[in-house]
């Protein structure tokens, strides 16, 4: 049998730190629509792990819009409470994912759950921005939320880790999200010395983000916490080895092959789309919170 063919290594990425909104500590190794080898992911926000003091007040990212794209927040600690104004609301804790479609538009508020906040305690998450081909950008809001126990989990050989699948299939298993284009979102949790190869579709774009941990890529090719490797194409295996016990959020799907506009929170085609999604917010078609003023 033959060995497999690798897949190149494209870029290894240093998270930038940032803050957002008010109670966020932010790193973020993907700002923004720039790496066309990632398509349809957009952007990658770590928050935390940071510890959050008791307090009464709770913070985090109060309401802003949306358009044309869908938020996807893997929650590892803490608590986060969400609501729009498409009517959802919901709490997520550990394992938890909110999968939140924008659509045509909307507004939402990501706030500490209050619990949580009164608590205080340790927060860590991934948010992640997905974009959604032409044909559907807009559609109505979509508010999906996968609880830790619908998430199905495949065991590594020799007890050496798991693979949860969020979305997409892997190892026999399907991932409870529905989306928009095909695309496998895995989180990785590998034991120190596990030695994996991680097979997916070749026309799929592939990035690893090393949540916490050390691994080597290929095995040559070091990657550790908060660090975001981006991979090359035409090839469909990549092996992967802990140094350590290791978290990895596997980012793989197909291209979305069209035209990109973006300004802010909105992702659209052309120019002109911006321009009218900017106009519908600005003019109150993204909804009101009702103590909005």
């Amino acid at each position: 049998m033959a060995a497999p063919e690798f897949r190149r290594i494209f870029q290894v990425i240093d998270g930038n730190k940032k803050a957002v909104g008010d109670g966020f500590d932010v790193t973020s190794p993907m700002p923004g629509p720039r790496i066309r080898q990632l398509s349809p992911y957009l952007l990658i926000d770590h928050i935390g792990p940071m510890q959050i003091a008791p307090t009464d007040t709770p913070l985090g990212s109060p309401p802003h819009p949306h358009r044309g794209f869908e938020t996807v927040t893997v929650v590892y600690d803490g608590h986060l409470a969400h609501r729009d104004t498409a009517g959802h609301d919901g709490t997520i804790g550990p394992g938890d994912v909110q999968w939140m479609t924008a659509g045509a538009g909307l507004r939402h508020a990501e706030m500490y759950d209050r619990d949580f906040a009164r608590r205080g305690g340790t927060l860590e998450l991934l948010q992640l921005w997905i974009n959604m081909p032409k044909a559907n950008k807009l559609v109505p809001p979509k508010y999906q939320e996968l609880r830790a126990a619908s998430i199905p989990s495949v065991p590594l050989a020799d007890d050496k880790g798991s693979i949860r699948v969020i979305a997409g299939s892997y190892g026999g298993a399907t991932g409870p999200a529905s989306t928009f284009s095909p695309l496998t979102l895995l989180d990785l949790h590998l034991q120190q010395g596990a030695d994996f190869v991680l097979t997916l579709p070749a026309a799929y774009n592939v990035g690893l983000y090393v949540v916490r941990g050390a691994i080597l890529v290929n095995g040559d090719r070091p990657a550790r916490t908060q660090q975001l490797v981006v991979l090359g194409w035409n090839s469909a295996d990549v092996q992967l080895t802990a140094t350590e016990d290791s978290l990895v959020l596997v980012l793989a799907g197909a291209p979305i092959e069209e035209p990109l506009a973006t300004y802010g929170p909105f992702v659209m085609n052309t120019n002109e789309e911006l321009m009218a999604a900017i106009a519908d917010f600005e003019s109150g078609n993204m909804g009101k919170f009702p103590k909005d003023e």
